[in-house]
């Protein structure tokens, strides 16, 4: 009994704390600029696993987060890419798509490079949250470990097969390395996972692509070896993704910034990725 005075305070204080909170939460959603009244419109790409796919996927899961720390509900929009990046930001950021589909209030995945933020001075490029990088997948009884210069790392890839998804970076670049040595055993796929899938079955041995998309499509093979691609001749180590809002959304921008170093803070962003199977590389 002599507890209990104390344990109605610590209630009281926990009650007060919550109220405070819900309160900072309201007065910060009505302060950013969004299209619709307390929801988030949040842009990815569609048919993208792991990040995002049929509603499930990494960037999906950031976006539910973010929206929920701005006090805000998430409205998640998978819209399908165009023919290069710069026609993915006018579709999903700041004019929309020709069919009608409405642009959203903030597209994730996007490239944090100078160079497209010079392109397309009406979106603002902003909060890297990912480190991509090409990765090599293999069977380590028929593939060593990839590394070296191109001449030693790729040498085993004239003659065994080696799966690429097509029009890819890791496509482009097997194709052209060495002179195109390598041409006649780059078997090509529609999708990473499919590659993958040839992996597993044998008719290839190594998959080169981004680790995000080996490691969603691998799950656990244990007799499969996932490990980085670095070699003087490959000019691209690794990109930064991030998120990219209207250019003269400030207070939009401002607010997912706080908002994702909070989740980069307190692990958040870490158990989504781990939650998906995916390696987290901070940018």
């Amino acid at each position: 009994m002599k507890n209990k005075p104390i344990r109605q305070a610590l209630r009281g204080l926990a009650l007060t704390a919550c109220l405070a909170g819900t309160l900072a939460h309201a007065a910060l959603a009505e302060a950013i600029d969004v299209q619709q009244p307390g929801r988030l419109r949040v842009a990815v790409y569609a048919d993208f696993p792991p990040y995002s796919h049929q509603g499930k996927g990494v960037d999906i899961a950031i976006g539910r987060e973010l929206a929920k720390r701005l006090g805000l509900e998430a409205d998640v929009v998978e819209v399908a890419a165009d023919e290069d990046m710069s026609d993915d930001l006018r579709n999903m950021v700041w004019k929309g798509h020709y069919l009608g589909t409405r642009p959203a209030d903030v597209m994730l995945h996007v490239p944090v490079d100078q160079r497209l933020a010079e392109q397309n001075d009406k979106v603002r490029i902003f909060g890297p949250y990912h480190l991509e990088s090409l990765a090599v997948a293999r069977d380590p009884t028929r593939v060593p470990p990839v590394k070296g210069s191109a001449a030693t790392a790729l040498e085993v890839f004239t003659r065994e097969k080696v799966g690429v998804e097509t029009a890819s970076l890791a496509d482009d670049f097997l194709l052209s390395v060495l002179n195109g040595r390598l041409r006649d055993n780059v078997v090509h796929f529609k999708t990473v996972a499919e590659a993958v899938a040839a992996l597993k079955a044998g008719s290839i041995s190594a998959v080169m692509a981004s680790r995000a998309e080996i490691e969603g499509a691998l799950g656990d093979a244990g007799k499969i070896d996932v490990g980085p691609v670095s070699m003087p001749e490959l000019r691209i180590q690794g990109w930064p993704l991030g998120m990219a809002v209207k250019a003269e959304n400030d207070s939009l921008a401002n607010a997912l910034s706080t908002a994702m170093i909070a989740i980069q803070r307190d692990g958040t962003l870490e158990r989504i990725f781990r939650d998906h199977g995916i390696t987290h590389q901070t940018p």
